[in-house]
Order: structure tokens, then C-alpha cells, then sequence
């Protein structure tokens, strides 16, 4: 279950990973996330492909819309993570890495 809107949760992307995980094994009807699942790998890169295109456009204007499409994106690579079987954690490992 998500947070109340009002209050901040320093782990949603562990949090939506969960309810992404969910959605994959028990889909629900009228889901949107399940409907990503159904159609597949490809309708999520294409999912993927459109949001970074639109998160480039965002960048030019302003930083209310970006934060917006970024979030559209983030929401996106997950779906596609989990439809994968890459863990939020694979990618945590991967760039702890990358801080030297």
C-alpha cells in the first residue's frame, strides 16, 4: 500500500517495486500496470522510449513539468525492471560501484 499523500516515503521505489511485483503475479483488471504486463516487453520499451522523449522536451521548459515526466519515466524503467527480473537492488549494486 502507498503512503497518504501527504507524507514522505524515503523508500517508494522499494515500495512500488513491491506493488509492481504484485500487479505481475496478480493482475488486476483495469490496472494499468497490469495492461503494461499483459502487452509485454515491447509495449513497455515502447512506454520507456516515449517517456525519455518526452523527459528531453521537459528539460527545455520547465522544472514542474520535468520532475512530472521524470517520475513517468522512473515508473516506466520499473515496470520494465520487474517485467525483467532486475531487482531494485541489482541496480543499487551497480551504482555503489560507480561512486569512486
Amino acid at each position: 500500500m502507498l503512503p497518504a499523500e501527504n507524507t514522505f516515503d524515503n523508500n517508494i521505489l522499494s515500495t512500488l517495486e513491491s506493488l509492481l511485483k504484485d500487479r505481475l503475479s496478480n493482475p488486476v483488471e483495469g490496472s494499468y500496470t497490469s495492461y503494461l504486463f499483459e502487452k509485454g516487453v515491447d509495449k513497455i520499451l515502447k512506454k520507456v522510449a516515449e517517456e525519455t522523449g518526452e523527459v528531453i522536451i521537459a528539460a527545455k521548459n520547465n522544472n514542474n513539468e520535468l520532475v512530472y515526466e521524470i517520475s513517468d519515466l522512473m515508473y516506466h524503467l520499473l515496470v520494465l525492471m520487474v517485467n525483467q527480473g532486475v531487482a531494485l537492488n541489482d541496480i543499487y549494486q551497480e551504482l555503489n560501484t560507480r561512486r569512486k
